[in-house]
């Protein structure tokens, strides 16, 4: 990654997974066809890999291709007022051993849509990069024309 902000620190991997552990919810960019694709989804830390539930259709197809996919989670730390960001790539299969499957039922994975889901997925990463850094107040972001009126077609 890399940044030239000295308020910027990057994440050891350890801490982006700790970090991934206090989320649940993130967002999974696939190829599909011939241009990338993002799914919001709930998902679960497990044993150094991601899981989440799929029904059947265009994320999971995507997900299950020879194209690797990223995941991207997000959070606020209200305390010190900073984010952090954690981007996992890797590749994506089908959990279909019925021990791994065993195992992976039990995992607290809550999707926030409703609808069969029947589809166990695990992201398998080969990188893991993450950064954490201060939320500017938005006044910062304040210019002279910040309150100017409008016209009415604006």
């Amino acid at each position: 990654m890399g940044s030239d902000d000295p308020s910027i620190n990057e994440l050891a991997v350890n801490e982006c997974w700790a970090l991934l552990r206090t989320g649940e919810v993130g967002r999974l960019a696939v190829w599909v066809d011939d241009h990338p694709d993002i799914f919001p989804l709930n998902y679960a830390v497990d044993h150094g890999t991601i899981v989440f539930r799929s029904a059947g259709g265009t994320k999971m197809s995507a997900a299950l291709s020879d194209a690797p996919v990223a995941l991207e989670v997000d959070g606020y730390i209200s305390g010190s007022h900073e984010a952090w960001s954690v981007v996992i790539k890797g590749r994506a299969e089908g959990i279909r051993e019925i021990g791994d499957l065993m195992d992976t039922v039990d995992l607290p994975l809550f999707p926030w849509q409703g609808g069969a889901k029947n589809f166990f997925i695990r992201l398998v990463p080969t990188m893991v990069t993450g950064r954490r850094f201060p939320v500017v107040d938005p006044a910062a972001w304040r210019s002279p024309f910040s309150n100017a009126r409008r016209s009415p077609s604006d």
